[in-house]
Parts: C-alpha cells; structure tokens; sequence
C-alpha cells in the first residue's frame, strides 16, 4: 500500500507541532464599558467573562454552535440549543465577522471530520501559497463531471451574534447562496454601513437544481440599524474577539468543518 500521502501528512503534523503555540493573552485588558442594547454581549464585559472562563485554553470549533443549510430544500433551520436542535424560520442577529473557506477532499464523499488535502482560509490563496483560481478543482463541474458543481467545496462562514448569548453562533452559507451574501454585504457599503452595525435577518427559500434537486438558498435582510454606541461596541467587540478567534489558530478548522 502507497503510504506516501500518510507520511507526508504526518510530517505535515509534526512541523506544526515544532512551531510555537500562541495562546490567548488573558491579561490583555479587553473591557469595553457597558452600553444600554438588547444584545447581552453589549451590555457587559463579556471578553472579559470569556477570557476568563476559557483561561489559556484555545477557542476550539466544538466550542461554538454551527447551523448549516438544511438538506432536501427545506426552509427551516436547526439551531443548537439547551434542550437540542431547535427549528427556526428565520436567523437573527449581528454579523461580527465571516471567513471565506474552501477546501478539497480527494474523495467524492468524505467522512465528516476527516481533514482536507487542501484547504484556503479566504478562497483566494491555499495554505500552501497556490492561487484559487488557477486550480483544476475550482472548476465548474470538477466534481464529478456530470453536475456543475467545483470538487473544492466553499463556502460562506458568519460570526451571528444574537441577543441572548455572548458566544456568536456559527452559520455555514453554502456557496450556492455566497453570491447572495457577497452582494448583501456590499449593498450596505452604499450609505457607508459596516456590517456590524446593523441586526441582519436571514431566511431560507427553497430552489431546484438543473439536475432537479431541491435546495435551500439564504436571504439576507437588514432589518434595523444599531445605535451609534451599540455599533461602536459591536466594532470593538467584533475586533477583539476575531483576535481570540486567531489566536487559537482556528481558522484553517473552521475550513474543514463539512
């Protein structure tokens, strides 16, 4: 049996291990003052809560709630919860943040977890410093030759912070709704509106493929704007928890997570 690919992967592990491992800083002052919103994140010192909570452990990806498309073109989402996945219609909050990942499996159909052969953190650049759009994989029908979908998978990764939770929830936009979002995000920059200034509401409709399957596609719709406090805080705490975020080094995780 070829071990080849197994040793360079373990060799790819073992200069990883060597390298040195930054931790969070849990001296850093991150105390943002407190302002009147309806989003608990802003209205205490949440970076502080948890950085102290976490210590100088890394922020890890099974730390944080994650709601994906759902399958069969169902417009209902499943969101993590305390008593289980719950159903909801729509998706509410404020977009700290979002990623741009992709990555390629050399098998058709990967065991959830199993790591990439290639992966890119902002779909331009791989992590070994090759050029997106050059790559056969990123072709339009790569995957498999019969469909029009690219053997490397992107997608869209947001930071949504709700009302009632200090810790964003995680939501995956395929990259057959990237387009929607692309152009949600720039349509704000018109009246020069970052954002995380505004609660952004997103909701699913159902499409079919050209080969005749359903699918859900993400609509996105701001559907208030915050207070010039609440948007600096916003800013700020987006700022600061991005840097934990790098950190912990989870970017290229949040790339393999299916």
């Amino acid at each position: 049996m070829d071990n080849s690919k197994l040793k360079s992967r373990m060799s790819d592990k073992v200069q990883e291990l060597q390298k040195p491992v930054e931790v969070m800083n849990t001296t850093a002052d991150t105390s943002l003052a407190p302002v009147n919103s309806a989003y608990l994140a802003l209205t205490n010192n949440a970076l502080d809560l948890i950085r102290a909570n976490l210590k100088s452990q890394p922020l890890t990806l099974d730390l944080f709630d994650i709601v994906k498309s759902p399958s069969g073109g169902s417009t209902v989402f499943s969101v993590p919860g305390l008593a289980g996945d719950e159903p909801a219609k729509e998706l509410m909050g404020i977009v700290l943040d979002y990623t741009t990942p992709r990555a390629y499996w050399d098998s058709p159909d990967p065991v959830e977890g199993t790591p990439p052969v290639c992966l890119s953190q902002n779909s331009i650049i791989s992590n070994d410093g090759k050029a997106c759009a050059h790559c056969p994989y990123n072709d339009f029908g790569s995957k498999d030759g019969e469909s029009n979908a690219k053997a490397c998978k992107e997608s869209v990764l947001l930071f949504l912070l709700r009302p009632d939770n200090i810790i964003p929830l995680l939501v995956r936009v395929p990259v057959t709704s990237k387009p929607r979002f692309l152009k949600y995000s720039t349509r704000l920059l018109s009246p020069l509106t970052p954002i995380s200034s505004v609660v952004t509401k997103i909701t699913l409709e159902k499409a079919t493929s050209k080969g005749g399957k359903p699918y859900a596609l993400f609509n996105f719709e701001a559907v208030s704007t915050l207070t010039p406090e609440e948007s600096d805080h916003a800013r700020a705490y987006a700022r600061q928890f991005m840097e934990i975020v790098n950190a912990a080094q989870m970017v290229p995780e949040l790339a393999e997570a299916s």
